[in-house]
């Protein structure tokens, strides 16, 4: 199978260096050894010891002739259940699959032949479930490298291992000065003598992590009353025996330490924010952790002081300023929180702040926030995750990890997670059984949402055995809203099927049931969409215009995009039909940036292949043949073609006769290879704004006047089911 290569553009996804990495010079020049000569090296040594950096650092510097298809990072710190490891990195690569195939067949099939460097950060808690999927993503793809950090190597042969010791003393001695500098204690580092920062660095070992942790605390403490406090606790850990203290001493001390120096309320703060995973935002720390004992007026300013002590990190993503817990002092926190007995109800809020930020991105899903709440819910995912898996570690709440799983089915179906929207609705369903009545609408609403993800992964069988139960328990509990989802599904199901005329039935009937329910949202206006596009393929074109442009009109008042491009899709298919191949481009070009922007890899190839057929008809047979061949790899993350459709394949399967007339089978493979070459950014840009000026007209065939008087999509499909 191909794949497209990663984007130049995002050559590496490795996030942007907030502070340079202070000494380890030696360590990165013999890290850099061992890449040239192993496939697969693992930093390994204590937490805070710096591994992460070091490995970020050597990521940056690795050539790029020797990974020219990446270097792309996947944090695993905040992955628990195992299942997902797979999915995570599928997702640092970027890579969108619809299909049921296993996670790790499309990894080893996506990184095959390509030269490529993945940097596994953060796998200890998936150790052994890493180390597996390591080992044969190796043995399937030979010029794949793996640059991992954990606290243990993985064990897999051929691996190299490169033990990370804590800094030697100069090293360590720059790295309090730049940190205690940057925190605003420069003046401090400046008064004390050499001979004194040294013991300082001496007693915290060189540890990275505790060096910056005690730079934070020079703000207010002089060196020496920061030794003084250190040798009190160092007394504390060993009943005063000098000679007896634990190993990697320093880091547990000094986060120890760092807390008996926070206030009370930073303590508890710094305890309740355990239960994040990843990142996390301003409102949800104080709806998840404020209460009586820690007054959510107060909570910005908790923050600032925990960021200041360099205890919290500020991150900035594409929804905003985040904050995250470094791994170590989460954990600290974490045991913490269960000595006092607090874990499970703090655990309860997490779980309810992210089930009302679900439904709130659900409802802001149909409007002109529609791009925001895909990127907010992208960067939510991991406390999503642990959301859904605190409602499965309560038998009797299961409902709620029902009502959240089919809640995000805007994420599943909308932005490219079919895969994992289908693990967790199996998870919630298989976990839950029949729910009270009280909560049955959760259960229906998630069997909905995985009949629909199961029709678009093109598993007919547990689609409709998903929405078959869905229909009779609306029926049972009198739901018209969930009955209305149910037929519409199975009507989505027949139109990919190619039974038109029941899908035109079901659809038809849903649209007035939605009606008469009062619903309007998305899925609604993808139900007339969906009606529209089996009245096109039945021949009534006019019908299906009026549909979609009632569709369009409804989606630019309220500014809802996802379902405008579908609508674009059968609009620019009439018009098409029409003879009118320049209005056809024009809606083709914003329906391709729509579906890339969201992730969307069945309405981006189906809009790509009606834009080669249109370019056919313009009279350029070349770039016909060149947008062809780069949408033929997005089919592997979709599936077989539309399931074997021949309305939705018969675009594709015109393009390639008429071009391969003009252009001969040579000539054709020839420009639909040089598609395939391009990256998706590339592609999208190209869709756009054509081809670059090293491709010109001059250059290329192209056959001034269209090609009137051929076939249409729908006549061909109509005639002829198309087939290989």
């Amino acid at each position: 199978m191909r794949h497209s290569p990663l984007p130049r553009t995002a050559w590496g996804n490795l996030p942007s260096e907030l502070s340079g990495l202070v000494g380890r010079g030696a360590e990165l020049a013999g890290l850099e050894r061992l890449l040239e000569s192993s496939r697969l090296v693992t930093v390994t040594g204590v937490g805070g010891v710096g591994k992460s950096r070091l490995v970020l650092a050597a990521a940056r510097r690795t050539p790029q002739e020797r990974s020219c298809d990446g270097v792309r990072l996947a944090e695993l710190d905040s992955v628990r259940d195992p299942a997902l490891l797979e999915l995570t990195v599928s997702e640092a690569l970027g890579l969108t699959d619809h299909t049921r195939r296993p996670p790790r067949e499309v990894l080893a099939e996506y990184l095959a032949g390509r030269r490529l460097l993945l940097v596994l950060d953060g796998f200890e808690q998936v150790v052994e479930e890493t180390a597996a999927l390591v080992r044969e993503l190796l043995r399937r793809c030979p010029d794949l490298r793996v640059l991992a950090a954990g606290r243990r190597p993985l064990d897999v042969a051929g691996e190299a291992v490169l033990p990370l010791a804590p800094l030697v003393p100069d090293e360590a001695l720059a790295l309090l000065e730049a940190r205690a500098t940057a925190a605003g204690a420069g003046a401090a580092v400046a008064a004390a003598g050499r001979e004194e920062l040294l013991e300082l660095c001496a007693r915290l070992e060189g540890i990275p992590l505790a060096l910056e942790l005690a730079a934070g605390r020079l703000r207010t403490l002089t060196p020496a009353q920061v030794l003084e406090r250190l040798e009190d606790r160092f007394a504390l850990l060993t009943g005063g025996a000098r000679g007896g203290l634990p190993r990697h001493r320093a880091l547990r001390t000094a986060i120890g330490w760092s807390h008996e120096l926070c206030t009370p309320a930073e303590r508890l703060l710094w305890a309740r924010l355990s239960v994040f995973a990843g990142q996390f935002d301003l409102d949800a720390v104080e709806y998840v952790c404020a209460g009586p004992d820690l007054p959510v007026e107060g909570v910005l300013d908790l923050v600032g002081e925990l960021l200041a002590q360099s205890l919290l990190v500020r991150e900035d993503t594409p929804a905003g300023a985040r904050f995250r817990m470094l791994e170590t002092v989460r954990v600290y926190g974490a045991g913490w929180l269960e000595s006092l007995g607090d874990a499970g109800r703090l655990r309860r809020r997490h779980r309810d702040w992210y089930l009302g930020l679900a439904t709130w991105c659900e409802l802001d899903w149909f409007s002109p926030r529609q791009h925001e709440v895909a990127a907010l819910v992208e960067v939510e995912l991991p406390n999503l995750r642990l959301a859904l898996e605190c409602c499965l570690d309560e038998p009797d709440e299961a409902h709620l990890g029902q009502y959240l799983a089919g809640t995000l089915w805007f994420y599943w179906a909308g932005c490219g997670r079919l895969t994992e929207g289908r693990h967790w609705l199996d998870r919630t369903l298989e976990c839950g059984g029949r729910a009270a009545a009280e909560y049955e609408s959760s259960r229906l609403k998630a069997l909905w949402v995985l009949g629909y993800v199961a029709a678009l992964q093109g598993d007919a069988t547990a689609s409709m055995s998903a929405l078959y139960a869905c229909r009779d328990g609306a029926a049972r509990g009198g739901n018209a809203v969930a009955a209305a989802y149910a037929v519409h599904r199975l009507g989505c199901l027949a139109l990919v099927s190619d039974d038109m005329a029941r899908a035109r039935e079901l659809l038809g009937a849903a649209l007035e049931q939605y009606r008469a329910a009062g619903e309007l949202n998305s899925n609604v206006l993808m139900c007339q969409v969906e009606l529209a596009m089996a009245l096109a393929f039945l021949g009534d074109l006019p019908g299906a215009v009026a549909l979609c442009g009632e569709v369009r009109e409804i989606c630019e008042e309220r500014g809802e995009r996802w379902t405008k491009a579908y609508a674009l899709y059968v609009l620019a298919y009439a018009a098409l039909d029409a003879g009118d191949a320049g209005e056809a481009r024009r809606l083709l070009t914003e329906c391709v940036e729509i579906n890339h922007t969201f992730h969307d890899l069945v309405g981006l190839v189906l809009a790509l292949e009606l834009l080669a057929l249109v370019t056919v008809a313009e009279g350029d047979p070349a770039e016909a043949a060149v947008l062809q061949g780069a949408a033929e790899p997005l089919w592997d993350g979709v599936g077989l073609q539309l399931f074997g459709s021949g309305y939705f394949n018969a675009p594709r399967l015109m393009c390639r006769e008429r071009a391969g007339e003009l252009l001969g089978a040579r000539g054709y493979e020839a420009y639909a290879a040089e598609g395939r070459r391009l990256s998706r950014d590339a592609l999208v840009g190209r869709a756009r704004y054509g081809p670059d000026d090293a491709a010109a007209p001059a250059q290329r065939p192209v056959l001034r006047g269209g090609s009137r008087g051929s076939r249409t999509p729908r006549r061909a499909a109509a005639a002829d089911q198309p087939r290989e």
